[in-house]
């Protein structure tokens, strides 16, 4: 990382209020950013913002912390974490929200962009982009709520056309928003196509409020990249995350990693699991995440298979250990297949 990138990206940003020491965040995403994931990244450092993973607005106000799989966190981490909610009601969205103040979050995200076709028939997550007065009235109704920070994740929309968002980013942020996570793509594409940065840097220019943009980060020329040529104040890291948890600690504080930190990370992962999880669910959250360490090699497809097939973490752990006895090949980038 050149030392002009790693300066900006160690450059406090204020959100609503609060200061964050570095502008690399952890995306959310469902069923990954997860307790036991959140505090392998805290280990290695870097990362400005934590994020859980989506939690059912309706949900939240009744859970249990103690063993809800998505709704929980450890108090270590409370001051740099956000919950994620989603749904499709502004006073249910917003009695979660205080829920979530309550406990000491960081702040709250509202989620307008995850286009899996199950949350989307309950017009919740990119749905709401369809009726984005609705989301507005989310977004408003949640302000008032809060005295947190209130963040929004959202994409272009349905349509590849950048209007919307544009106008949207706006409308946001005069209801309350105190910065925009956005993802480029439209909503129907999934991950088909490319992110079209330039709509970042359309965004950013629209708001007054700190923008972080998403979508295909991978290397730190692609950090870099994105920083330039959108003007956006901070980079929300997915994928890359999941596979790399030390990636902020890479590019924000110059850790190297070596060959054995790709073996080691995996066997912390799972003594992490298994120390927030029952083992089923344990090995389900570990067998979820493998395929992304999986993308980062030659012939990491036929070492997933092997995870995937196998039955307990003794068994993962051999594979484990005798997929990186032969030390294998880095890809230059994550093999896409792979990284959906």
């Amino acid at each position: 990382m050149k030392p002009d990138i790693r300066k900006l990206i160690n450059t406090p940003l204020e959100i609503g209020g609060k200061s964050i020491p570095t502008r690399l965040i952890l995306a959310p995403m469902s069923g990954l950013t997860h307790v036991a994931f959140r505090e392998l990244v805290d280990r290695f450092g870097g990362c400005g913002l934590l994020y859980t993973g989506m939690c059912s607005a309706r949900s939240v106000p009744h859970e249990n912390s103690h063993i809800s799989p998505v709704f929980r966190w450890r108090n270590e981490e409370l001051s740099c974490l956000i919950c994620q909610l989603f749904g499709s009601d502004s006073d249910v969205m917003a009695l979660a929200a205080k829920r979530v103040e309550q406990e000491g979050f960081f702040g709250v995200d509202l989620n307008f962009g995850c286009s899996v076709a199950a949350i989307c028939k309950k017009n919740c997550g990119a749905a709401l982009l369809k009726i984005p007065d609705r989301a507005v009235e989310i977004v408003r109704n949640v302000r008032k709520a809060v005295s947190i920070p209130v963040t929004v994740k959202f994409r272009t929309g349905w349509e590849d056309c950048p209007k919307s968002a544009v106008e949207l980013a706006g409308r946001f942020e005069d209801a309350g928003a105190d910065a925009l996570i956005f993802h480029p793509r439209v909503a129907p594409d999934r991950r088909s196509r490319p992110p079209k940065w330039e709509y970042i840097a359309q965004v950013k220019q629209a708001v007054s409020i700190p923008v972080f943009g998403n979508g295909e980060v991978f290397t730190s020329d692609d950090c870099k990249k994105m920083f330039e040529t959108t003007g956006c104040d901070g980079i929300a890291l997915g994928r890359i995350a999941i596979a790399k948890p030390w990636i902020f600690a890479q590019w924000a504080d110059g850790f190297v990693a070596d060959d054995e930190t790709y073996r080691t990370v995996l066997k912390q992962m799972i003594t992490l699991l298994s120390k927030h999880y029952e083992t089923v669910a344990a090995l389900r959250k570990f067998k979820k995440m493998a395929v992304y360490n999986a993308a980062l090699f030659k012939y990491g497809h036929s070492f997933f298979k092997k995870i995937a097939r196998a039955a307990d973490f003794n068994e993962i752990e051999k594979e484990v250990d005798a997929f990186f006895a032969t030390s294998p090949d880095l890809t230059m980038r994550p093999n896409l297949n792979l990284f959906a």
